[in-house]
C-alpha cells in the first residue's frame, strides 16, 4: 500500500471518474513512483514534470520530484494525500532529468534515490535553487564636488571606488580602512550605488577569453586537435592515449578554447578530489571564463552556487570528481574525461553508476563530442577504439624529448631489505640526491606493516570482524583494520602465547619512509597517503614544497600516480609490484599493470631522463615481462585476446548481486532461491544468459556480516538487463528478501 494514501473510504460514485494525479519519485530504495493529488495553489507555469514539491511521506515529510502526471491513479482519489507545497515555479533542468531516468533505469536503481544522490544537499532540503549573490558598491559619476568638501573620509572612500569603475565588494572596502556607515552616507548623497551580482558571474561582454597564450602544439597534438575540430557540433567519442607527459592537457585546454569562443560549456571530469586543485589552477590560469569545481570538499552552499551557474550558463568551464557527471549544462560544448580508466570513477556502494560510461551516454543525447583521455586506457575502451566505435588518438611523444623510462625488474627472491628496500634501490636513491634530483618510493599499502606476528607461536594480528589481517601502524600506534575501519591498542605480548617477541611483517608507508629517513638523515621525506594527507590541503602543502625543486624524497601510495606532474622526479622505485598481480579478480593484471605504467610516468617529465626500479618476487612472470619490455599498449591487446577466448568483459555485459547477512545461512539461502528462480525463468523464456554461483564472496566475513555472490554474463547488454530487471522485481516481492540485505552492480569493476 503506497505511503501516501490516506484511510478514509472513497465515495462510490466518485471512484471511477478521472481526476489529476502528480508520480513523485521520492527517497525511497523502492523502485516505484508515488501517487499525489495537486496542491491547493498550482504554480506560476502549471504543473510539470521536473518540479520539486513537499509531500507527506508516512509519518514525516520529504523532498520529491514530479516525475509525470496522469489522470487517474490505482488508487481511489480519497485514499490519496496532497502535495503540501511546490518549491519551484520552474522545473529542474531538463537534461539533468533525462540523465537521472536513463541511470536509475541502466543501473537498475530507485528513481528518487537517484535524484536525490544527483542533486545538491541544499536542493534535498528544499532550498530555492538559486546561487548566492555578495554586494559590489560602485562610483556614480557626478559633477557635485561641493557635498564631499566636509567630509574627508567618505571623499577618499569615493576616489577609492572610482579606481574600481566594475565595483568593490563590501569586505574589500573594510580592508581598506572604511565603515559601512561611510559608505551609506555616500550612497545617500548620489555618489555609490550598491548592486547585488552573484558568486559565479558571468564575464561582461567582449572580453578575451584567455588569461595567458597557449602553448605551441608538436604534430601529434596538432593531429589529435584537429581531429577533434572536424566534428564539434556532433557527437564524437574519441580515445586519447597518450604517454604520461605528451601532453593531453594542453589539447583539453584548446579544446575548450575553441568552444568557449562560441559560449559552449565543457565539463571536465578528474578520478579524484586531490587532482581537482591543480587541474582547477591550470584552467584558471589559462583562461578568464569563469572556471568552477565540483567535488566532496565543498559546501553545501559552494556546491549549489556552482551547479546553479552551471544549469543557467554562466560557468563555461566545470571540473570535477565522479558525482560532476550530473551537473546540468545549458550549452553543453564538450565532455572530457581526463585518466578515464581510473578505478574512482566507479561508485562502488548504494547506486553503483560509471561515470565514464555516463559521460559516453550523455554525450551522445546532447550530441556533442566526448574526449577519454588516458597513457593506460581501460580495455572497455580500447576495444571500443580498436573496433572504429571511437576515434583512437594516438600521442606517442613527451616534449622533453625524452622517451618514458622502461620498467626495469629486480628480483626480491634471497635478497635482505631494509624497510622493503634492495641495496641496488637504496644505492640509486643515493645517486638521484647526489645529482641534485627527487626520488619517489612508490608502495601501495598504508601502515608501518602489514601485519603484526608472534616469531615464538606463529600467532598473526587478524581483524574480528572481517576475514583479514589489522596493519601496524606506528603513527599513532595501533592495529588498523582496513577493510571494516576496526581498530584496536597494540598487545605487549602475544594473546595466544604470551610470548614478548611480536615482530612486524612486511613493509608500509610508514615503515619505508622510516627507513629512509635513518639511511638520509639530512633529506626531506614527503609521506604521502591517506593517513598523512587527511587535514585540508596538506596535500597541495607537500606538492608545493616538491614543486621547489630541491632534493627530496617521496613515499607513498597511488595517490602519487595519478596525473601529478613531478617535473624534478627523475627516479621512480615500486617497493614491491606483486599486490594486485594475482588477485582472484579477473581486472587484476589489468589494474596493476595500468597503476606501474602510471606510478612510472611520473619519472623523467621534465629536461632530464627518468629510470624506474620494480621489485618483484615474480621477474619471469610474460605479463610483467611484457609490459616491461613492450609498454602497456602491447600487454594490453594480449589481454584484449586472453579476454576474449574466456567471454569476459569487454566481450560480454556482467551484472553482480550481492548478499550479505550477519547470518550466513540467511544470505546463502536467499541467493541459492533466487539463483534457482532465475535458471527456471531463463529456460521458459529462453534467454542466453548465463547465471553463475551463488560463490561467497573473496572476502567472505567483513564487518561480521557474510557475503554472497550471484554473477549473471550475457553477450548482449539488452539480455543481461532483461535478466537483472527480473531478479530485481523477484526479490522486491520476495518476503525472505527483507531480511537480508542485497544489491545489484551493472558492469561491476571488482568481484569484491
Amino acid at each position: 500500500m503506497s505511503d501516501s494514501v490516506s484511510t478514509q473510504a472513497p465515495p462510490k460514485e466518485a471512484a471511477s471518474a478521472p481526476f489529476q494525479v502528480l508520480k513523485v519519485a521520492l527517497p525511497s530504495p523502492l523502485r516505484r513512483l508515488f501517487d499525489y493529488l495537486p496542491a491547493r495553489q498550482a504554480p506560476s507555469g502549471g504543473w510539470q514534470t521536473g518540479l520539486r514539491v513537499r509531500v507527506p511521506f508516512g509519518r514525516r515529510e520529504v523532498v520529491g520530484v514530479v516525475v509525470a502526471l496522469a489522470h487517474g491513479s490505482e488508487l481511489p482519489r480519497s485514499q490519496l494525500r496532497a502535495i503540501n507545497e511546490v518549491l519551484d515555479d520552474a522545473p529542474l533542468p531538463q537534461d539533468w532529468q533525462w540523465l537521472c531516468q536513463f541511470t536509475a533505469r541502466y543501473y537498475q536503481h530507485s528513481l528518487g534515490d537517484t535524484m536525490q544522490m544527483a542533486m545538491p544537499a541544499r536542493l534535498r532540503q528544499g532550498h530555492p535553487m538559486a546561487g548566492r549573490t555578495h554586494t559590489l558598491w560602485l562610483p556614480i559619476d557626478t559633477d557635485d564636488h561641493v557635498s564631499l568638501q566636509r567630509a574627508p573620509k567618505q571623499a577618499d572612500l569615493y576616489a577609492l571606488l572610482r579606481q574600481h569603475p566594475h565595483g568593490l565588494a563590501g569586505r574589500a572596502i573594510s580592508a581598506h580602512g572604511y565603515t559601512r556607515a561611510q559608505l551609506l552616507a555616500l550612497q545617500k548623497k548620489g555618489f555609490a550605488r550598491a548592486q547585488e551580482v552573484s558568486l559565479t558571474a558571468a564575464l561582461p561582454a567582449r572580453t578575451s577569453l584567455l588569461a595567458e597564450l597557449s602553448l605551441p602544439l608538436n604534430r601529434e597534438q596538432a593531429a589529435a586537435l584537429a581531429a577533434l575540430h572536424e566534428k564539434l557540433d556532433s557527437y564524437h567519442p574519441c580515445l586519447l592515449e597518450g604517454v604520461t607527459g605528451s601532453g593531453k592537457t594542453e589539447i583539453y585546454l584548446q579544446l575548450i578554447e575553441a568552444l568557449a569562443a562560441k559560449g559552449k560549456q565543457s565539463l571536465i571530469l578528474v578520478p579524484e578530489i586531490g587532482l581537482t586543485p591543480q587541474t582547477l589552477a591550470r584552467f584558471k590560469s589559462r583562461f578568464k571564463v569563469p572556471v568552477v569545481a565540483l567535488h566532496s570538499g565543498l559546501t553545501d552552499p559552494e556546491r549549489l552556487d556552482v551547479w546553479e551557474a552551471a544549469a543557467n550558463g554562466r560557468a563555461l568551464v566545470i571540473i570535477g570528481t565522479r558525482s560532476a557527471i550530473f551537473t546540468p549544462l545549458a550549452n553543453p560544448g564538450a565532455i572530457i574525461v581526463d585518466e578515464e580508466h581510473d578505478g574512482s570513477y566507479k561508485q562502488h556502494d548504494g547506486l553503483r553508476y560509471h561515470a565514464r560510461d555516463l559521460a559516453v551516454a550523455r554525450a551522445h543525447y546532447h550530441n556533442i563530442p566526448l574526449l577519454l583521455g588516458s597513457a593506460t586506457p581501460s580495455l572497455e575502451s580500447l576495444q571500443q577504439a580498436l573496433s572504429g566505435t571511437y576515434r583512437h588518438l594516438r600521442l606517442t611523444q613527451r616534449p622533453s624529448r625524452h622517451p618514458p623510462a622502461k620498467l626495469e625488474l629486480i628480483d626480491l627472491r634471497h635478497q635482505r631489505r631494509q624497510g622493503g628496500l634492495l641495496p641496488g634501490a637504496i644505492a640509486a636513491i643515493k645517486s638521484t640526491l647526489k645529482a641534485g634530483k627527487q626520488a619517489l618510493v612508490f608502495i601501495n599499502r598504508r601502515g608501518f606493516a602489514p601485519t603484526l606476528a608472534c616469531h615464538s607461536c606463529g600467532w598473526i594480528a587478524e581483524c574480528g570482524q572481517c576475514d583479514s589481517r589489522m596493519t601496524l601502524h606506528r603513527q599513532p600506534p595501533l592495529l588498523a583494520c582496513h577493510h571494516c575501519d576496526s581498530r584496536r591498542a597494540l598487545p605487549d605480548a602475544c594473546p595466544k602465547c604470551g610470548s614478548g617477541d611480536l615482530r612486524a611483517l612486511g613493509s608500509g608507508t610508514e615503515r619505508t619512509e622510516e627507513t629512509l629517513q635513518g639511511l638520509f638523515p639530512k633529506v626531506t621525506v614527503h609521506r604521502i597517503d591517506r593517513d598523512s594527507t587527511r587535514k585540508k590541503e596538506s596535500f597541495e602543502k607537500i606538492l608545493k614544497e616538491v614543486h621547489r625543486g630541491e632534493p627530496c624524497l617521496l613515499v607513498g601510495t597511488q595517490m602519487l600516480a595519478k596525473g601529478h606532474h613531478l617535473p624534478h622526479v627523475t627516479l621512480v622505485v615500486v617497493v614491491n609490484a606483486d599486490g594486485g598481480l594475482y588477485a582472484a579478480d579477473f581486472r587484476a593484471m589489468e589494474h596493476s599493470a595500468q597503476l606501474l605504467e602510471q606510478v612510472a610516468g611520473r619519472a623523467g617529465r621534465a629536461a632530464h631522463p627518468g629510470r624506474v626500479l620494480v621489485q618483484t618476487l615474480h621477474p619471469d612472470d610474460p605479463h610483467l615481462g611484457q609490459l616491461a619490455e613492450y609498454g602497456y599498449g602491447t600487454l594490453a591487446r594480449s589481454l584484449l585476446e586472453e579476454r576474449r577466448i574466456a567471454k569476459l568483459p569487454p566481450f560480454c555485459f556482467m551484472a553482480l548481486l550481492r548478499f550479505e547477512s550477519p547470518n550466513e545461512d540467511a544470505a546463502l539461502s536467499l541467493a541459492q532461491q533466487a539463483a534457482l528462480a532465475l535458471r527456471e525463468w531463463l529456460t521458459m523464456v529462453n534467454l542466453a544468459v548465463r547465471c553463475l554461483g551463488p560463490v561467497p564472496a573473496p572476502m567472505e566475513r567483513r564487518q561480521n556480516r557474510y557475503h554472497v555472490h550471484i554473477m549473471l554474463t550475457a553477450d548482449k547488454r539488452s539480455q543481461r538487463h532483461a535478466a537483472a530487471n527480473w531478479l530485481v522485481q523477484w526479490l522486491e516481492a520476495n518476503r525472505e528478501a527483507r531480511k537480508v540485505r542485497w544489491s545489484i552492480d551493472i558492469d561491476p569493476q571488482t568481484l569484491a
